[in-house]
């Protein structure tokens, strides 16, 4: 098997980005080493890479220091944000998120509803739609709306929401904003000072490429000092060795949030990909991405192929999705796939096709071939 495949859809799921797996290698070696030696230099270490990962993540959404963490996935990060709200600020009042929202996040909502006191409104889909429409959010959004959790791009249709708008929205509503970003992150270029945004959160998982559990939570810095974070502990204070049992108190910062010993090593796995990624060109790589988008949803068109991503560059992230007959169709249409080392995934019947950095324009030609039930050409 080659180490490096441009048959690769699947970057709404995993990165890859080429020499990865020799990075991982090398980042996980480096930690054994250190934390497998008997001397006293394990926390600088790790603690270092932590930092790194933060500052790295900070650098590409435009966070101030002392505004961003670690988490181990969008919902823990939610979660964490909703419990350490001022007391009372949810109760009576709603909280409003798209129907297509990542559903980890709406099973969180729910449960979360009866203890902190809030109605879950969710904004439904028109029929026949793909996404929920940005101005059916806008007109399902009042002034009783203490907090929206917004998706940036929509993991079903590729739908992107224009996150200006619904900012907008939320300050003349008086309501707090989130944006769950995972889906475009490092693709797309984000910023969490134009338009403001209450708290953002994601992983590092697909466009980023990096491993699971390394999540990130931003909060604006005035709510930061707002928040009473549930979940506390030693590296909750600003100073962690405090361990007078009645003196303890907030960090004045975004470690508030931090609570025992933080796991490292899903941070640590993924700095070499963060560092990757901070010196790639981002505008030849989204270059890249709009070529092979463009040319599959042409293929699509020509194919009569049921096309559920927007068609309009501006409104999409950088995957294209079709709805096929069934779910068994789109199981079958994967199989024939991996049988030409192109590699995609589905949601039912909705098939998934991210192109990135490791895919080439041959394997887009090979995939529409399959798609289009004809023999594979491939290059020598």
């Amino acid at each position: 098997m080659p180490d490096q495949n441009n048959g690769y859809f699947l970057y709404h799921s995993i990165g890859q980005y080429p020499d990865k797996a020799a990075d991982l290698a090398a980042a996980m070696a480096e930690f054994a080493a250190v934390w497998g030696t008997a001397n006293d230099d394990q926390w600088g270490y790790l603690l270092g890479q932590r930092t790194e990962f933060i500052d790295l993540w900070r650098d590409l959404i435009g966070a101030a220091e002392g505004t961003t963490t670690t988490c181990e996935n969008v919902t823990q990060g939610l979660h964490m944000l909703m419990t350490a709200l001022p007391e009372n600020y949810l109760r009576g009042r709603r909280v409003l998120v798209a129907a297509d929202c990542f559903p980890s996040n709406h099973f969180l909502l729910t449960g979360l509803q009866e203890r902190l006191g809030f109605t879950l409104d969710t904004v439904a889909m028109r029929q026949g739609a793909s996404w929920v429409a940005d101005e059916d959010m806008i007109a399902q959004w009042d002034r009783d709306v203490a907090l929206a959790l917004v998706t940036w791009v929509s993991s079903t249709s590729s739908h992107k929401v224009d996150v200006e708008a619904l900012a907008d929205h939320a300050r003349a509503m008086g309501s707090l904003v989130g944006v769950d970003i995972t889906q475009a992150a490092g693709l797309l270029p984000f910023s969490v000072q134009k338009p403001v945004v209450d708290f953002a959160v994601s992983t590092s998982l697909k466009w980023m490429c990096g491993t699971p559990g390394a999540g990130m939570l931003y909060l604006r810095p005035d709510l930061i000092g707002e928040c009473r974070p549930e979940l506390r502990g030693w590296f909750s204070q600003d100073d962690p060795f405090n361990w007078d049992l009645d003196r303890f108190d907030f960090a004045p910062d975004i470690r508030r949030f931090d609570n025992g010993t933080p796991g490292i090593v899903s941070a640590a796995a993924t700095v070499p990909a963060l560092r990757w990624h901070a010196q790639a060109d981002k505008t030849e790589i989204l270059t890249h991405n709009r070529e092979l988008t463009h040319r599959l949803i042409a293929a699509a068109d020509d194919l009569g192929f049921h096309l559920i991503t927007p068609r309009a560059e501006a409104e999409r992230g950088g995957s294209v999705m079709l709805k096929l007959a069934s779910a068994g169709s789109a199981e079958q249409t994967l199989e024939a796939l991996r049988r030409e080392d192109l590699y995609a995934d589905s949601r039912g019947p909705i098939l998934r096709l991210s192109p990135g950095v490791m895919t080439s324009s041959d394997a887009t030609d090979a995939l529409i071939d399959v798609l289009g039930g004809r023999p594979v050409k491939r290059l020598p």
